[in-house]
């Protein structure tokens, strides 16, 4: 179930009746994507891991239910209902869900550097 939006469209759902839980692992679905943006539910089980990588692009993460622990560039990030994280793109990460874990993750474009 992906929604592809093109310019002056609307897209309105509620997030909690998409959150489901696979016996193990992790399941993610693409909510929304345009030009700009994608917008991704991704649902952990509890003591599911995300090993270390990173994106091309910059990175939202809004916390909708669970615990877990995201490591970026290094630095140890209480996940929690109601956190909003913000990745640059390149930048290292990792996650653990200590509970059963939901967030919304928004890929949107690097911007340009203006030094």
């Amino acid at each position: 179930m992906t929604y592809i939006i093109t310019t002056n469209s609307s897209f309105v759902t509620q997030l909690r009746e998409h959150i489901e839980y696979p016996h193990s692992g992790v399941i993610s679905k693409v909510l929304l994507k345009d030009k700009a943006c994608q917008y991704t539910l991704f649902c952990l089980t509890a003591n599911t891991e995300i090993s270390e990588h990173t994106s091309t692009r910059n990175a939202t993460i809004k916390v909708l239910e669970g615990k877990g622990l995201l490591t970026l560039s290094g630095q140890e990030i209480v996940l929690e209902h109601g956190i909003l994280v913000f990745m640059p793109a390149n930048a290292p990460h990792a996650l653990q869900a200590e509970e059963n874990l939901a967030f919304l993750l928004i890929l949107s474009e690097k911007t340009a550097d203006t030094n």
